[in-house]
């Protein structure tokens, strides 16, 4: 599995931190009173406490990660929580994280060299992974209240984007993604919008064409650069197409939306994305 892109970092670090901030804010609102045994039906098996507290635990582990900038992989998770008694009091414990997250971001050289692993060996690869992560998880618990609040366009764009750069080194903890071969098939994922071309996601804006194609190959599966993709030249074999705004593509990639759902416009063979996403979800 290889990328034959550099890793991508096209959004201000200023944007992530704020993001951060914002996300976390509204996931805290979005549970506060809601009781935590409630099931969160876009996580099987988890229940709110559990989502709320994964999101507070992972944002502390990620913190004190970056306050240490660590060079390698850390052997334990264990950090100081804080965590309150009581579920109910997880938003609360949640939302009082958020100074430390930000002071802890605002005193990091995003270009400082550290232990990351996905492809981007800096520690802003890690304010890119606490706003997805935060954000995915901010639509779960709206998703299981009913209260829905729109993504950011360019954010979606970004978080697409970061998941296809890194989905290559998600074996270490999804080994299914190691599983993910081909025959030389191409699946573009296409921001709607113009027409097709291969735009640069930063340069065309998040919904006006905006595209990233992923080849399968025998040996395992690679990002292709996107002048290669808009050239043509890229794969011999069958070419599936999903186009959505760039939101919908988002949380298709997570899981949390089906590609044949009305949102989604497919054309090529779709036994192709049945194998992407038997591989991907993790």
């Amino acid at each position: 599995m290889a990328s034959d892109r550099s890793a991508a970092h096209p959004l201000p670090y200023t944007t992530y931190r704020q993001a951060i901030e914002r996300e976390t804010a509204r996931l805290a609102e979005v549970v506060r009173g809601v009781d935590p045994a409630t099931p969160v039906p876009s996580c099987p098996g988890w229940t709110v406490a559990d989502l709320t507290r994964h999101v507070g635990s992972l944002q502390r582990w990620f913190s004190a990660l970056l306050s240490r900038l660590v060079q390698e992989p850390p052997r334990s998770r264990e950090v100081e929580l804080g965590l309150p008694d009581g579920a109910g009091e997880y938003p609360g414990w949640v939302e009082a994280g958020i100074p430390r997250v930000a002071a802890v971001l605002e005193a990091t050289d995003p270009l400082a060299p550290m232990w990351a692993w996905g492809a981007d060996q800096h520690a802003r690869f890690w304010a890119r992974r606490m706003l997805f992560e935060t954000l995915v998880h901010r639509v779960d618990a709206e998703l299981t209240t009913g209260h829905a609040s729109p993504l950011d366009p360019e954010l979606a764009a970004d978080g697409v984007d970061e998941f296809l750069v890194n989905l290559p080194h998600a074996h270490l903890f999804a080994p299914a993604v190691a599983e993910l071969k081909g025959d030389g098939e191409t699946i573009v994922f296409q921001c709607a919008g113009a027409a097709t071309g291969g735009g640069d996601a930063a340069a065309t804006g998040p919904d006006t064409g905006a595209e990233w194609s992923v080849r399968l190959d025998a040996d395992g599966f690679r990002l292709l650069d996107r002048a290669a993709a808009a050239a043509g030249t890229v794969s011999p074999g069958a070419r599936t197409t999903v186009r959505g705004q760039a939101a919908d593509l988002l949380l298709l990639l997570y899981g949390r939306r089906s590609y044949q759902d009305s949102a989604f416009e497919v054309t090529g063979p779709h036994e192709t994305l049945d194998r992407w996403f038997a591989h991907t979800a993790f």
